[in-house]
């Protein structure tokens, strides 16, 4: 394995367009976080980018709802989710913005030498334009339904229900999300990103020469390679963002993903005047922590430019997350649905590690995760009291009773006492080597297994017992409990950074560096230590009631307001509706699509034929429970290959409030292929 001179962690820009939660610490924060402060304590040359993602559609889309501008919003979200970060103990050595001056600069230079070597195809296209409000509809100002799985609620840059990237020109049915009308199609000029020239060296790159990627990530890549890449528009048709440097681009502003990423470069700028060091040095190490979400910008469009631009090292790894749901429901913004950082902080003030823990503790790092309340109050109950917290209290207690705080002189240790210490040094390795590997909650859950030990070690020994009988063999058993507990200060501090600070003070140590984990003498005899507290508190179930209420309280109000209705489609002539085949059939077999999480392969019996449809349903229903059902679909849409399945037809599908898909079938069972009118 290559050992590098410097490391450059980026973490995902979060949107300014609304405030931090816990699906964010899980996904990207939390583990960047962890990497960073391991290698803090290692002694690397490391920093940690981020910071607010300031363009594009979605922060228009607020501006607009609450009639301000789009500066009042990311002003505000940007001051308020950087505190956030702040007061939770995200230790990023700069938190920027993409809309200061420094960014600006850098991303209209890398777009201008990226023209100026002719990177980019310059073309007029198509794209739909607003009539009644007088714009070209970008990414998501339109709406539409998927041509892959069927989502109505499908956007003009991607389908979030089967994750397939998406141009507005693919939408069925489009709809501007401004006005509400059907748009027109108008011709206007935009720049692309030619990512089939890349393909090749792509494919090399990730699928040769990156196999160590997580699983999740690699899959998606593959997927992403195997369809074939397509050109990508760098440029867009708005007011809000980073203005295309060209004379013939007056009105556009660059595409929020081509111009996002390179905020990672300028974040740096602003931090350093060295860099260039950390972008343009081979013996840097890049790491990219993000969402599932995230994974073709930051695998295949942003290497893709640093590759044009051909001064830039490529990220060596991309440890993305998948999501977490909160409560056995989706996290939404929209719907207000959601544990929201900053009044978590307030909720449960100095219960930063506790967040910390069972987010981490729970992590979706291979697939999607769910956050309950309940867990979260056992995981500090039965965790973090009973074993973390318990072990150092009965250590420091002990110590203070016994010897008023001063560190005993072991004496002749047997073969237990070696054995236990032996065993911190395996437990850094692990931890060590867990976290090298991106498996935080794996490193976590051997980092507690040093607490455990030290429990089983007191519980082994009775040193309460001991002390009425040979004093001289207490004080071996209480120095190795102290030698202990100074190395959970080392093995823990990435993850609990806030409680190990504490527990440096009362046994009275400076902070260690990663190396001296596993040392048996980190403390040495006639050392004084102080009174301990606790470490953590017990959370009452008053406590976990509380939040549970808010969340159902959002629920409720999110249910009295009502489904928002799609506005209706432009009328169609009774020719027209003729024309559409609509039948009952019945679902013989049902699978997943490999190497995907929306899509599933359906045959089913049409009573005409036997077919096969792909449907972006897999995250609704089993395989298994459709096998049997009747249901209805539309016979005679055009064949159309997903993921290289010839698909044949559509499932005809209802949405309700909270977005969930249900079948629309028969009220009573007819013969497959009747025609429904």
């Amino acid at each position: 394995m290559k050992k590098f001179k410097r490391y450059l962690v980026t973490s995902a820009l979060p949107y300014a367009n609304g405030p931090l939660h816990i699906g964010h610490l899980a996904g990207a924060y939390i583990p960047s976080d962890i990497y960073t402060r391991y290698l803090r304590m290692r002694g690397e040359d490391v920093v940690s980018i981020c910071g607010s993602d300031e363009h594009g559609v979605p922060i228009t889309l607020k501006a607009r709802n609450e009639g301000v501008t789009p500066k009042e919003i990311v002003d505000r979200y940007h001051s308020l989710n950087k505190k956030s970060f702040e007061d939770f103990g995200i230790s990023f050595d700069i938190y920027s913005r993409t809309t200061n001056e420094t960014h600006h600069k850098t991303a209209s230079e890398f777009f201008q030498n990226l023209y100026n070597k002719g990177e980019f195809t310059e073309k007029f296209s198509e794209q739909y334009f607003d009539e009644e409000a007088g714009c070209f509809l970008a990414d998501r100002y339109i709406m539409g339904t998927c041509p892959h799985c069927g989502n109505e609620g499908a956007y003009g840059d991607q389908c979030e229900k089967c994750g397939s990237s998406l141009n507005s020109s693919d939408l069925i049915n489009p709809h501007s999300t401004v006005s509400g009308t059907t748009p027109v199609l108008r011709k206007t000029l935009h720049w692309y990103l030619p990512l089939d020239k890349y393909e090749d060296w792509l494919r090399k790159w990730i699928l040769e020469d990156h196999k160590e990627w997580k699983a999740n990530v690699y899959g998606q890549c593959k997927s992403w390679l195997d369809q074939g890449l397509q050109p990508r528009a760098v440029s867009r048709d708005l007011d809000w963002g980073v203005p295309v440097p060209l004379e013939k681009g007056k009105g556009k502003v660059l595409y929020v993903w081509f111009d996002a990423p390179i905020g990672y470069i300028s974040a740096t700028k602003e931090l350093t005047p060295d860099w260039e060091k950390y972008w343009k040095d081979k013996d840097t190490k890049m790491v990219h922590f993000i969402g599932k979400d995230n994974i073709v910008f930051h695998c295949i469009i942003f290497p893709a430019m640093l590759k044009a631009e051909g001064s830039f090292i490529l990220p060596e790894n991309v440890p993305a997350n998948e999501f977490l749901n909160l409560e056995g429901d989706k996290i939404s913004t929209s719907r207000n649905y959601a544990v929201w950082i900053h009044e978590y902080l307030e909720d449960f003030p100095g219960k930063q590690d506790v967040l910390r823990y069972s987010l981490c503790a729970s992590a979706p790092e291979t697939k999607d995760n769910d956050f309950t309340w309940k867990e979260f109050q056992a995981r500090n109950n039965n965790e973090l009291v009973a074993i973390l917290g318990n072990f150092v209290n009965r250590t420091l207690v002990l110590t203070n009773n016994y010897y008023k705080g001063q560190v005993p002189e072991p004496g002749e240790k047997n073969e237990n006492d070696q054995n236990v210490l032996n065993e911190i040094a395996r437990i850094r390795t692990n931890v060590e080597t867990s976290l090298e590997s991106f498996r935080f909650r794996e490193g976590l859950k051997e980092a507690m297994n040093l607490a455990r030990l030290g429990n089983k070690y007191l519980a082994d020994a009775e040193p309460w017992i001991v002390i009425k009988t040979d004093p001289e063999r207490v004080k071996t058993i209480m120095n190795i409990a102290v030698q202990i507990t100074a190395n959970l200060t080392i093995i823990l501090e990435p993850f609990l950074p806030f409680s190990m600070e504490k527990l440096r003070g009362w046994i009275n140590i400076d902070k260690r560096v990663w190396n001296d984990a596993g040392c048996h003498d980190l403390i040495k005899p006639g050392h004084i230590i102080n009174k301990p507290g606790l470490l953590f508190e017990k959370i009452s179930d008053e406590e976990i009631e509380k939040q549970m209420n808010k969340l159902l309280a959002t629920k409720k109000k999110n249910e009295e307001s009502g489904q928002k209705v799609v506005p209706a489609k432009d009328t169609i002539s009774f020719d027209d509706f003729t024309k559409l085949d609509i039948r009952t059939a019945t679902v013989l077999e049902a699978e997943k699509v490999p190497r995907t999480t929306k899509l599933l392969k359906l045959r089913i019996d049409t009573g005409l034929d036997t077919r096969t449809i792909v449907s972006g349903i897999a995250e609704y229903f089993e395989p298994k429970a459709l096998i049997g059902k009747n249901i209805s679909i539309v016979a005679n849409l055009e064949p159309r290959k997903i993921r290289g399945i010839e698909s044949q037809g559509m499932i005809l599908m209802a949405e309700d409030k909270d977005g969930k898909l249900v079948l629309v079938t028969p009220a009573e069972k007819v013969n497959n292929g009747s025609v429904i009118k």
